[in-house]
Parts: C-alpha cells; sequence; structure tokens
C-alpha cells in the first residue's frame, strides 16, 4: 500500500526534525518508509538546492527561483518519489509543491494558474495523500531559524512576504481540509510529534 505525506509551513516550525521522527516511527510500525526532502533528495536535485539557498544569490528573479525548486522537484518524483510508491511504499517528504505555491504564488505573487501548470509537468501529476501543515506566527519562526544557526537566502526576505507565505498556507489548508491537517507548531514539538503521528495512522489504517 503506497501513501505519500509532506510537511509543510512556514520556517521554523519543525518540518525536518518532526518528518524525521515520523518516518522512523512509522519504520519501527514496519512500513516501507523513504524520507526526503525539498529541495534536494538526489544528487542532481541537492545541486539545484545549492544555488537556491545560496544567501549571495539576491538578484534571483522569483520566476527563476520557481523553476529550479520545479526543476529539483521534477528529479526527485522521478528518480525517487514514484519509484518507491510504485514498489507499494511509504514517502514522507520535508515540503513538495505547495511550498512553492506558498512562497513564489503567494509570497512573490507569481500567477498561481501558471505555477499549477507548471508543477503538474515537474511532478507528473503526483500530488500528497495527506499534508501536514505545522503553521506559527512568523515571528516566532524566523527568531527559531536565527538562534539555531540557520539561514538561507529565503529565510533573509523581508517579514512580509513570509507573513504573505504563512497566510498562502493557511489558505491552502482552509479550502481543502480532507488532505490538509494543521498544527499549531508554536505548541512543545513533543506534543505535535504525537498529534502528527496518530493522524498519520489513523490515514493509514483507512487506506
Amino acid at each position: 500500500m503506497s501513501f505519500f505525506v509532506t510537511l509543510e509551513g512556514p520556517e521554523g516550525g519543525g518540518k525536518t526534525s518532526q518528518a524525521k521522527y515520523l518516518a522512523d516511527a512509522l519504520t519501527q510500525a514496519d512500513f516501507d518508509v523513504l524520507l526526503t526532502r525539498e529541495p534536494g533528495g538526489t544528487e542532481i536535485s541537492d545541486q539545484i538546492r545549492n544555488v537556491l539557498m545560496a544567501i549571495e544569490n539576491t538578484s534571483m528573479d522569483p520566476s527563476t527561483e520557481f523553476l529550479l525548486f520545479s526543476a529539483s522537484r521534477a528529479q526527485l518524483v522521478r528518480a525517487i518519489i514514484r519509484p518507491h510508491l510504485d514498489n507499494g511504499g511509504v514517502v514522507v517528504s520535508d515540503r513538495y509543491f505547495h511550498s512553492s505555491w506558498a512562497y513564489q504564488g503567494y509570497g512573490h505573487r507569481l500567477d498561481l494558474n501558471a505555477l499549477r501548470q507548471i508543477t503538474d509537468f515537474a511532478t507528473d501529476g503526483l500530488s500528497p495523500d495527506l499534508i501536514l501543515l505545522l503553521d506559527l506566527p512568523v515571528e516566532i519562526g524566523l527568531q527559531r531559524r536565527l538562534s539555531g544557526g540557520s539561514w538561507n537566502r529565503l529565510d533573509a526576505y523581508e517579514k512580509q512576504f513570509h507573513q504573505r507565505v504563512r497566510e498562502g498556507y493557511r489558505t491552502m489548508a482552509e479550502a481543502n481540509t480532507e488532505d490538509w491537517v494543521m498544527f499549531d507548531a508554536s505548541e512543545p514539538s513533543d506534543a505535535v510529534r504525537e498529534q502528527i503521528l496518530n493522524i498519520v495512522l489513523r490515514r493509514l489504517s483507512q487506506d
């Protein structure tokens, strides 16, 4: 039984650590789990990630940014994600195409219809079965990023950009409550961790 779950949300929500915990817990429950991330996940995709995240690339146009994310995603889907799902496995991804819609669509205000068309081509129409939104106020999230010593080119955008990103995520989640589940990522990580695992196990038992 294949199942594809993604973790989404604004900066500082704990997506990476929560994705790892979820993948480990599902593996212990005898699921065949692949943990991956965006951008990255393959050798080619990681090279694109380095370009996207480099703090010195401040002149990058938003359309270039989106197309690079899409190129990284296309390689990841075809080389890693789709084969694992075709073999009946579970994929846990730290971000997927909804990040591009939130950041380049809502954040940079690029045309969402155009982004959806390009995304459909890049992913070969592959959508997640479940999207977990780790939501928290922008100020808290960015402060976590700063205190954690991890800061990249996208983090450095102005606060208003990150606010639009957060609002974009919430808009997408509220428009599709069947596939999206929102969590308060400002709560203690252990509490969020258990909520996520319970939701995912419940969905897996239904499918």
